[in-house]
């Protein structure tokens, strides 16, 4: 017969200390001694997805290889740089 055996949690006085346990220690052992925590998540960024052309994106591809960032990252300066072409000059 298998009994389960609750591993009692520790005192801590740092969260250093508490770090280096579970380091070696396995955290699912003393799940049921967790405090809940409850808490918000305010996401500020948000990702827009848009469709272009297979060539165009292959092209892309090929170019953000060559500068070594990722395509994405060459997609979001590029449009920046046009969008601030387009901006209304501010007096």
């Amino acid at each position: 017969m298998t009994r389960s055996r609750l591993k009692r949690l520790p005192e801590f006085d740092s969260v250093d200390a508490l770090v280096k346990f579970f380091e070696t220690h396995d955290l699912g052992d003393y799940l049921e001694q967790m405090p809940a925590v409850d808490f918000d998540v305010d996401i500020q960024k948000r990702t827009h997805l848009f469709v272009i052309d297979e060539e165009l994106a292959n092209k892309v591809t090929e170019i953000a290889q060559a500068r070594r960032v990722p395509s994405e990252t060459l997609i979001e300066v590029w449009l920046r740089e046009k969008v601030l072409e387009q901006a209304p000059a501010t007096p």
